[in-house]
């Protein structure tokens, strides 16, 4: 209006220094000119001045200085910076005559010029574009323009928005350098216009493709189908196969009918690999797939190639506490259970017998077709050691051999074939009680003994030490019985009677049987070294121990004498008998 009202009186000005009009003429130009600016005021007051804060359209008139100027109209005019008008990372597409749009912060700034901002404009229609796609769950297009702590920022188009580190992809992204710049969709998770925060997600958008092709593959596959696919990853228990946009699990144990102790044995990732589909899940899109069911599986022919008792090579592929798995061919494996192992080492670990990779022979002990499951035997294959030893060393063979083991029951000692022999207390020795003479060995050392007894079924061998050399009692009184009169010879003289020896046996004669006359029953009246007749009241082989009494020979002696020279009843009397008897015998 004050431009107007100038102009105005500007012409008004010009008339009157041209010439001098007349009253009339004034009076005629005064009126038109008041008409003029009523018309322009009411014209004025008509048009539809725009409000701050708000989007309005405009034309560029001219570039300078790295600014835009913009005519929004209403006679006002505005600056904006180039770069306002490009995407992140493009360069400025404008010209002069394009129309935009701008948004209106001040109507005048202290140049006399219009406030307004491109970037402004492009955020307020963007949040007016993505409010309405939030509400529609629709996908939104954006570039990733910046890095920021704990994700992304996205350019939707004037709106920026936030992508988190865990919505960039499906699986952790290391560098997203080739994902900057790129025009994409993404897909508004939340959003807030008065405190100006949207969160975006690329992950959804991937996962909601990738769900839509995962249905239209499981659409295409039916289970027992042979596939081509590529190993995609490896893992301890198995690979991931990708089958042309959808993975499968093939597990290690359908990778081979033999044992396979990692998949990177036969597998490496990039390789493509034919398997066979063999359980898909409809609800959670789970693909079981297997390679080995596209071979012939070797167990049809097990029965036949490996009959019960049937002896063959094979090689230690896995030993465990309980046993050692023996592979027959592969595919075809048996368990030596550690109770097969060895005739002779019963409590000790299946790594101490055989180790892994060991070519072994095993004989077929039992199958069990439907569980697929070989049981074999290692120490069959090898002759039982006591039956061996049963063979070569009979009953009363002597053999040497060391001391293993001491118990309170024995001896252990070592014999031929890696057994062992229990020498047991009472056959240590002839003349020790079994405790004492036990103390008299030690672990390592090497002894004689006579084989007494094997028993192949219980795996025992019975030894006697004390038998070596002979029985000397049995030797001894091989001849002598009950009632017998023996000379012996008197080695020791104690109160409570004599020590006599015979053969080499010790005897003991107790006081009361040293005479049958009371009187005479004193061990005094014997010296070491005399030679004694006397009879043999007992022979107890237990104890290796011979009764002897003098008195029961003189008893007897007696009686033989009156049997033969008279009776009580002669009227002879004992003395005369005796005599009698004493005499022939001098004679």
């Amino acid at each position: 209006m004050a431009r107007l009202t100038n102009e105005t009186c500007k012409t008004g000005g010009d008339n009157r220094s041209a010439r001098k009009p007349d009253k009339g003429n004034r009076r005629h130009m005064a009126n038109a000119t008041m008409e003029e600016f009523e018309a322009l005021l009411n014209e004025s007051f008509e048009m539809d001045t725009p409000e701050e804060g708000s989007v309005v359209k405009g034309k560029v008139i001219a570039i300078e200085a790295g600014q835009a100027i913009i005519d929004v109209g209403y006679k006002m005019e505005g600056r904006v910076e180039l770069k306002e008008f490009a995407n992140p990372g493009e360069a400025p597409e404008i010209a002069v005559g394009d129309e935009v749009e701008v948004y209106l912060r001040a109507a005048e700034n202290a140049r006399g010029e219009a406030v307004i901002s491109r970037e402004m404009a492009r955020r307020e229609e963007a949040w007016d574009r993505l409010e309405k796609a939030y509400a529609d769950d629709q996908r939104v297009e954006g570039a990733i323009f910046g890095r920021v702590k704990g994700g992304f920022t996205v350019d939707l188009g004037g709106a920026v928005a936030f992508l988190p580190g865990s919505q960039v992809d499906v699986r952790p992204v290391r560098d997203a350098g080739p994902l900057m710049g790129l025009k994409q969709p993404f897909q508004i998770l939340k959003m807030d216009r008065r405190r100006g925060n949207i969160v975006v997600s690329r992950r959804a958008i991937l996962e909601e493709s990738r769900a839509e092709q995962r249905a239209e593959v499981i659409g295409n596959l039916h289970e027992g189908q042979a596939v081509d696919g590529v190993v995609k990853n490896i893992t301890e228990y198995g690979a991931f196969v990708d089958l042309g946009g959808v993975d499968g699990l093939l597990h290690v144990t359908d990778m081979a009918w033999r044992r396979v102790n990692h998949p990177s044995e036969i597998l490496s990732i990039g390789e493509t690999v034919k398997v066979q589909v063999i359980k898909i899940n409809k609800e959670t899109h789970r693909i079981s797939l297997g390679m080995k069911q596209l071979q012939d599986d070797p167990w049809d022919l097990v029965a036949a190639k490996y009959p019960l008792e049937s002896v063959h090579t094979g090689r230690v592929t896995n030993i465990t506490d309980y046993g050692a798995f023996v592979e027959l061919e592969p595919g075809v494996e048996g368990l030596v259970h550690v109770s097969e192992m060895s005739w002779t080492k019963k409590n000790v670990h299946p790594g101490k017998i055989v180790s892994t990779s060991q070519e072994v022979e095993v004989m077929v002990l039992e199958i069990d077709q439907a569980k697929r499951r070989v049981s074999l035997g290692l120490k069959q294959t090898m002759r039982n050691p006591w039956e061996v030893f049963a063979e070569t060393h009979p009953e009363g063979t002597q053999v040497e051999g060391e001391v293993k083991n001491i118990t309170e029951f024995g001896l252990f000692v070592g014999l031929p074939g890696d057994i062992d022999g229990m020498v047991h207390l009472s056959d240590l020795s002839w003349d020790e009680r079994g405790e004492d003479a036990i103390q008299n060995y030690r672990k390592g050392d090497i002894v004689q003994a006579v084989v007494s007894e094997v028993d192949v079924e219980k795996e025992r061998i019975s030894l006697s030490i004390k038998a070596v050399g002979g029985d000397k009692f049995a030797d001894a009184v091989g001849g002598v019985k009950r009632g017998s009169v023996i000379t012996v010879e008197v080695t020791a003289i104690e109160d409570g009677g004599i020590e006599v020896e015979y053969e080499g046996m010790k005897s003991f004669i107790r006081r009361s049987d040293l005479s049958r006359d009371r009187a005479e029953q004193r061990p005094e009246r014997f010296s070491v070294g005399d030679k004694v007749d006397v009879r043999v009241t007992n022979v107890d082989s237990k104890t290796r121990r011979l009764g002897l009494s003098i008195k029961a020979r003189e008893i007897a002696e007696e009686k033989e004498a009156v049997e033969q020279y008279g009776s009580s009843d002669s009227g002879a009397s004992l003395g005369d008998i005796l005599g009698a008897a004493l005499k022939t015998g001098d004679e």
